[in-house]
């Protein structure tokens, strides 16, 4: 009997001293959810022609969009009654939509039956017959296709870079006159709204420099010119719904190209969204893929440069979406074309993946961009409501210092590899050293490496923490003679200049995923959960103390009474 009463007074000690130790590791345990979170759907502005050629990258990256092709020959090479549906399969469209990338179709390219023989660029035959009639062989065309992909994919380019002129060029694919690509345009455009009202169509996308640089008007302003002689035009939304560019290699270009279109369109009477479906600044200076007669000399590293500021440059002047040409090399370029991937073509990432990452990381949510630039330096400032995220870099090729006034003590400095570290303001305002521009090309077209600022709170807070100037003395107080005072040498303080625009983002606009800032220890949300648990545990401890001693010493008391019990019994 003693044996097992004190063996059954070591069994309750023992259970007892499991439950406490259950209870004192589950403040240890990972406060995670019990089943994964998706990850946040990515910023839908921020695209990658052919992402889906590396799906796993993509979703790496952040892309939002991709521009696919569909090669009207490639769907019906040999006649119109037949199709291919291996084409662009169900299910890498499928994959692509589950990994939150929306579609864009680009539909180009006339096959031979379709045009008489006149090769890719030729002009489709029935074009000005009624959009609906049966010979108008692009009219039928369009409405197939987008009756086939409604409400899987609702946006349609067409055509692409018709303002390319010269036919012994690879990027040409327009043999028509403008005129013809307006009637292409507008049965495009009936056809696809009768199949899908709910559709946007895309006019083609420009270049710009083809007409800028050998002097010609501008594609886009003859276009609006013949638009404009249509009485029903307006009634039809002018037959397009988004302005597409096509901007490369020259960082300060992108923001000119786009207030110029949006310029040209105000004084057409109207106004539409531009959408930039290829900006890149593709490395001629890549060891694995050299380009051996390059027109424009581009580095790995000022590529990387290209993709931050390009996208900073579009924001701030109202682009509402961007896409960098392209996701990768494949199929592999020709050895005299130049790399455009953010893959090589083996699915190496070159430097311009990373700074792609810190785009659609620390872009993502801006609700309204605006430019500033000094002699020297350009910034681009992200209204991102109670965050701000500020853009910077310096246009000339010696190193310059950037002068922030602060909107929060401390921030998040960003470099385009995406490395981050915590700096202070000091002063109210935060100094960083910029790098100077490399100038690989005899042109300077890429400035320096930029950096980001992200700051927590709204950019109407912008140097509110610069402090007050002293109190100037009285004017009757007179002041000591200053002698042999040596003059300080001028300190370079940049003055910055707002680009006058009107750009406000759309206001439709995703709300932006928390980008992790310097945040002081007792506002953390990790650093009052790691209190809470200490308390918590601490008075775990402390009741599982008293349970023991209760329970020790109660079954010690119990085991002497009995004893004792049966002594007096016996």
């Amino acid at each position: 009997m003693y044996k097992w009463q004190m063996t059954n007074h070591k069994l309750k000690i023992t259970i007892c001293i499991l439950f406490c130790a259950g209870l004192l590791a589950a403040p240890l345990v990972s406060h995670q959810p019990i089943s994964a979170q998706p990850p946040p759907k990515p910023d839908l502005r921020f695209g990658a022609v052919e992402a889906f050629y590396a799906p796993e990258a993509a979703t790496q990256a952040g892309v939002g969009w991709e521009r696919v092709l569909f090669w009207w020959r490639g769907l019906q090479p040999n006649g119109p009654h037949e199709w291919d549906v291996h084409y662009f399969p169900d299910g890498v469209l499928n994959e692509e939509q589950a990994q939150g990338r929306e579609i864009v179709g680009m539909l180009a390219n006339a096959p031979d039956w379709a045009n008489g023989g006149q090769g890719t660029a030729g002009v489709p035959q029935g074009l000005y017959l009624p959009y609906n009639d049966a010979n108008n062989l692009w009219g039928q065309f369009v409405h197939r296709i987008v009756s086939l992909y409604k409400g899987r994919i609702d946006h349609w380019v067409i055509w692409n870079e018709p303002d390319v002129w010269d036919p012994d060029h690879p990027g040409y694919t327009w043999a028509g006159s403008v005129e013809d690509y307006y009637q292409l345009l507008k049965v495009g455009y009936l056809a696809a709204k009768e199949a899908n009202p709910q559709c946007t169509i895309h006019l083609a996308g420009l270049t710009y420099w083809w007409d800028a640089e050998h002097h010609r008007e501008q594609y886009f302003n003859r276009f609006l010119n013949v638009v404009a002689q249509e009485p029903t035009a307006p009634d039809h939304n002018y037959y397009f719904d988004v302005v597409t560019l096509h901007i490369y290699f020259r960082t300060q270009s992108v923001y000119d190209i786009v207030t110029s279109f949006r310029q040209t369109m105000r004084e057409h009477g109207f106004e539409k969204p531009v959408w930039i479906n290829e900006t890149n600044a593709p490395p001629s200076q890549d060891p694995q893929d050299p380009v051996a007669d390059p027109r424009f000399v581009v580095t790995l590293d000022e590529q990387a440069s290209f993709i931050i500021q390009s996208f900073a440059l579009s924001l701030a002047a109202g682009a509402e979406r961007i896409a960098v040409y392209k996701m990768i090399d494949w199929p592999k370029p020709a050895d005299a074309v130049e790399p455009y991937g953010l893959l090589r073509d083996d699915g190496s990432s070159r430097p311009a993946f990373a700074a792609y990452q810190v785009v659609t990381t620390y872009f993502a949510g801006t609700q309204e961009a605006f430019l500033e630039r000094s002699t020297n330096l350009d910034q681009v400032t992200l209204v991102q409501g109670e965050r701000t995220t500020t853009v910077i870099w310096n246009r000339s090729p010696a190193p310059k210092k950037g002068i922030i006034p602060a909107i929060a003590p401390q921030a998040l400095l960003v470099d385009k590899e995406g490395h981050t570290e915590t700096v202070v303001a000091v002063d109210g305002r935060y100094t960083l050293e910029l790098a100077g521009a490399v100038c690989s090309d005899p042109g300077c077209m890429i400035p320096g490496s930029p950096l980001l600022l992200v700051e927590k709170g709204p950019v109407a807070a912008r140097g509110s923490l610069i402090p007050s100037p002293p109190t100037p003395l009285p004017t009757d107080t007179p002041m000591p003679l200053l002698i042999d005072t040596a003059t300080p040498a001028p300190t370079e303080t940049p003055t910055w200049t707002p680009v006058p625009t009107d750009t406000p983002l759309p206001s439709a606009t995703p709300s932006h995923t928390p980008v992790p800032t310097a945040t002081p220890v007792m506002n953390n949300p990790a650093s009052v959960q790691g209190l809470l648990d200490a308390l918590r545990y601490l008075g775990i401890y402390l009741v599982c103390v008293v349970i023991l001693v209760v329970t020790y010493f109660g079954g010690a008391l119990i085991w002497w009474w009995r004893n004792q019990k049966q002594r007096g019994s016996g």
